[in-house]
């Protein structure tokens, strides 16, 4: 099977400008390709991935991938998918947000090698240029007929769309003439709601080159979930590729997580295993859900991929710790990871066991602290205590740092020192 048919079997192709074209041309050369990102943030969310891990399947078949952060573009704010303007960000937070952005792409691709992957800004080509040539050079061949025909620009014209933003589609047009002038760039590949830039970067090669002009445009299905919920979105927020926003442990669970009527699909788009191995964790979704492989798969793959393979280490150990209740063997780091998000209180030195359990609102009141104890229902650091009397002491702190209290089977509670 083929690159081209490898994407369709995965579900990844939604849009070609010319398929018989495209085809044609990667099965006799070598191309480069690129994809783009705007920096509107400092980090890239899981929902940025699918167009970059497809650029990454182009390489490993040989071609060059070209790997664009918008910082000219990022300054003016893409209309597509909003209602409304987006608000300006300064020069100094994108410049900041490429350098964020840049480093997360730099661990998708390989920039070694023969077809080593090219890291681009068009800030470079797009800040220095004045707005005297910007009209003659480029504005002069875009028609504002076509412009407005465009799906991003059409359905903003009621509610109204800045100058600003009526441009963007051609800055973006302005990126693929270059890249294809300066890079022989045959192919950009973008998600779905990117046709309409692509096809303007493609009009503007057409009137500018020639009308031969060989060059491709490819666009990538919305990614949906199954429950109609939207994808990479959790109660907490977005999943971000930062480690600082999204730690390993959370990037891992909100993967293993995934239900069985997306998983298959998932293990298509996002990872890079092969028909068999896909075909035999589809099987056993089928025979023996319980077992959770695919996710389990699913997740190891994507937490190696952004994060390397000590960062899926540690994420693995903390959800055996967990799930087991061995909260002991794990160190202040990796509580702070996994106990990210569960109830935390500031104590004291030594106090008592029962008195903590009121204060830090684990029991209701002393009577109910006392009963839980005595039953068996408290743990601390994993351990059962069931003396009523107990005072918690320095060795009942993990490195000085935390004590973990579990309530029942689930209820933990974090208290920090």
């Amino acid at each position: 099977m083929d690159l081209l048919q490898d994407l369709a079997w995965r579900g990844i192709i939604y849009q070609q400008t010319d398929e018989e074209g495209l085809k044609d041309t990667v099965s006799k050369e070598k191309i480069s390709l690129y994809c783009g990102v705007d920096p509107t943030a400092d980090s890239m969310h899981i929902g940025h991935l699918l167009p970059f891990l497809t650029l990454r399947r182009f390489q490993q078949h040989g071609h060059r991938p070209i790997v664009l952060v918008g910082g000219a573009t990022g300054l003016i704010g893409d209309p597509s998918g909003k209602s409304e303007e987006r608000k300006l960000l300064t020069l100094e937070t994108v410049q900041s947000n490429v350098n964020g952005i840049k480093k997360q792409l730099q661990s998708i691709f390989e920039f070694e090698g023969e077809n080593g992957a090219i890291m681009v800004n068009n800030y470079d080509w797009a800040g220095s240029m004045d707005i005297v040539t910007f009209l003659r050079d480029i504005g002069k061949h875009i028609g504002v007929n076509y412009m407005l025909a465009k799906d991003t620009i059409a359905s903003r014209l009621e509610t109204g769309i800045s100058f600003t933003e009526f441009t963007y589609t051609i800055l973006q047009a302005m990126d693929f003439l270059h890249l294809y002038q300066n890079h022989n760039c045959k192919l950009q590949i973008g998600g779905s709601d990117q046709w309409g830039n692509i096809t303007s970067g493609l009009e503007l090669i057409r009137k500018i080159e020639s009308e031969g002009s060989k060059a491709y445009g490819l666009t990538i299905p919305l990614v949906t979930k199954a429950d109609g919920t939207k994808f990479g979105k959790t109660e907490s927020g977005a999943i971000w590729l930062d480690p600082e926003k999204t730690t390993p442990y959370e990037f891992y669970q909100f993967w293993i997580n995934t239900a069985d009527a997306d998983v298959v699909k998932y293990l298509k788009i996002f990872t890079f295993l092969s028909h068999e191995e896909i075909e035999q964790l589809e099987k056993a979704v089928q025979e023996e859900p319980h077992l959770r492989k695919a996710q389990k798969v699913l997740a190891e793959e994507m937490t190696r991929l952004i994060h390397g393979d000590s960062a899926l280490e540690q994420a693995i150990k903390i959800s055996q710790a967990l799930f087991s209740g061995d909260v002991k063997s794990l160190t202040a780091a990796e509580i702070a990871q996994g106990f990210k998000d569960v109830p935390a209180y500031e104590s004291a030195n030594e106090v008592n066991l029962v008195d903590l359990l009121v204060a830090a609102k684990i029991s209701p009141s002393k009577r109910q602290a006392r009963e839980d104890i005595s039953n068996g229902a408290v743990t601390i650091n994993g351990e059962k205590i069931t003396d009523t009397a107990y005072v918690l002491a320095d060795t009942d702190r993990i490195e000085g740092q935390f004590t973990i209290i579990r309530r029942g089977k689930k209820k933990y509670t974090l208290i920090n020192y």
